[in-house]
């Protein structure tokens, strides 16, 4: 499972990926910063349609997987997040640091762009804001330009994942 409401534990992930054979273990951590732009953040809430951000990052991981000969570790936090507190984390190891690297950026950088993981942002002034993620899997899912509104799945594009007839 890579969305979890746990805390997120990176050095669960280096186990699961360190062998004898992988000399090179690339970490990222991505924490909940205090700031947007001009803007103070207090907390983040993380949501996500689930059995479709599951499979997307099952993806992503494959992806890495098969391009580095590496192994990828990666977990997402939904739910209430304060500044601080980890959001995601991935470890990725391979024979040597190059591709342990490459192969790290590529599942952060996928994942941003890809995974839909939305994040509500509330701010010290009492304001709030939605933030949008994987507006292009949700894109590429309703086979449509349009579809999504700042990362928003419509009901139509959730029941198409699903197999449904919309």
């Amino acid at each position: 499972m890579y969305l979890t409401s746990d805390p997120l534990d990176i050095g669960l992930l280096v186990a699961r990926v360190h062998a004898p054979s992988r000399g090179g273990i690339a970490c990222f951590i991505g924490a909940v910063r205090n700031h947007q732009e001009d803007r103070e953040v207090v907390r983040l809430e993380y949501s996500a349609y689930l059995p479709m951000a599951e499979a997307e990052c099952a993806r992503i991981v494959a992806e890495a997987e098969s391009r580095w000969t590496c192994a990828i570790a990666l977990q997402h936090r939904i739910g209430t997040l304060e500044v601080g507190d980890t959001a995601v984390a991935i470890a990725a190891a391979s024979a040597h640091r190059d591709e342990a690297f490459a192969a790290c950026r590529y599942v952060i950088e996928e994942l941003k762009r890809r995974v839909p993981i939305w994040k509500r942002e509330s701010y010290t002034d009492g304001s709030v804001e939605w933030v949008g993620s994987g507006e292009e899997v949700a894109k590429r899912e309703s086979g449509e330009a349009g579809r999504t509104v700042r990362g928003e799945l419509t009901s139509e594009l959730i029941a198409r994942f699903n197999g449904e007839k919309t």
